[in-house]
């Protein structure tokens, strides 16, 4: 995608438009293909984990004296991490394009690849189904407890549903959703540099007393990042699950005409500007209610509940969610494409 906007797309003889419209549904939908048949291999070096050990570094050294120098060297982390990430993405993949059009497309592919993670978030929300299902309540709390950071050790199955769902339809936006529509705007560097804005959020984004003052430019970062992204995954998975009752009726009960009504009455809720979008619409989407209690290190918080209660949660729920998050980020890819074509219509007009 990248290679398109400098003049170097592998797929020019198609022409402007099928060339656009090619070029997107490559990218975005090769990444995606990889991330579903390969995941993320733990034997293989990822660049997340790079990000990370660089963002680690920098806060054990910056995040030190003065309040008004945390909330400084804070702005300035946020500022470097992705810039770098930015820029060394940029200089690999205009280093192969220059050798190859086909080589330089290829690692485009290979890098947005490492920015998605559909098949984890579907296998982690399948790793606390099962034993949900079988009754075995131990495990399913144990799986929960590797994706959300709340307490779960005493969490009654509709609590461990709820906290699955509220986690895959958040990340369906942050994990999937986001990283493609930054790779849309500006290729896979731009993807990479999302990818580094958010890494840095979740690292050092908490409000509590480490990182109150030195992460808050991270976290705002995030927030602008993922603001319209967040919108267009609601509309995605609005889109998506009227297509899956479609294809599976009787099977999937959606409430697709009222779903729309309810996420603009509960998704300004959340206390993130954000995440309250992807969950608030499948709370609407699946008739149920998310939020409530939650315990973080003994501590109780209380949210917003968001969606109407018609449904008693259960662990069907969750294979649904799965189903929506899928949806969203096909019709995004599709949305993209189309887009793509517009933009190359616009411009040989």
């Amino acid at each position: 995608m990248y290679g398109y906007y400098i003049g170097a797309s592998v797929f020019d003889e198609a022409g402007p438009l099928a060339g656009a419209i090619l070029t997107v549904l490559s990218l975005l939908g090769g990444a995606a293909v990889l991330d579903l048949l390969l995941g993320d291999p733990r034997r293989m070096p990822h660049p997340v984990v790079y990000m990370g050990k660089l963002i680690g570094f920098l806060e054990s050294r910056w995040n030190r004296g003065s309040q008004s120098r945390k909330v400084g060297m804070g702005l300035v982390m946020a500022v470097f991490v992705p810039g770098l990430v930015f820029l060394l993405a940029w200089l690999l993949v205009t280093a192969c394009y220059r050798l190859s059009g086909w080589l330089g497309f290829t690692a485009e592919i290979l890098l947005v690849y490492t920015t998605i993670a559909m098949r984890g978030l579907a296998d982690a929300a399948w790793e606390v189904n099962k034993p949900l299902r079988e009754g075995r309540l131990p495990e399913a709390r144990r799986s929960l407890a590797m994706i959300v950071g709340r307490d779960t050790e005493q969490l009654a199955e509709s609590d461990i549903v709820r906290g699955t769902i509220e986690t895959v339809a958040e990340n369906t936006s942050d994990g999937i959703v986001a990283p493609l529509f930054w790779a849309v705007i500006g290729g896979a560097p731009a993807a990479m540099a999302y990818r580094a804005v958010n890494t840095l959020d979740s690292m050092v984004g908490y409000k509590h007393d480490r990182f109150l003052h030195y992460g808050r430019a991270s976290a705002k970062l995030d927030d602008a990042a993922n603001w319209l992204p967040a919108r267009i995954t609601a509309l995605c998975m609005w889109i998506g699950g009227g297509m899956t009752a479609l294809l599976a009726p009787g099977r999937l009960e959606l409430r697709w005409a009222e779903a729309w009504k309810i996420v603009r009455r509960d998704a300004p809720k959340h206390p993130s500007p954000n995440s309250g979008w992807p969950e608030a619409m499948a709370a609407a989407l699946l008739g149920v209610q998310l939020g409530g209690r939650n315990t973080y290190h003994g501590v109780i918080s209380n949210r917003a509940r968001m969606g109407d209660h018609l449904h008693p949660l259960r662990s069907e729920h969750i294979r649904w969610t799965v189903w929506l998050m899928h949806g969203a980020w096909i019709v995004f890819i599709g949305f993209a494409a189309v887009l793509a074509a517009w933009a190359a219509w616009i411009t040989t007009t």
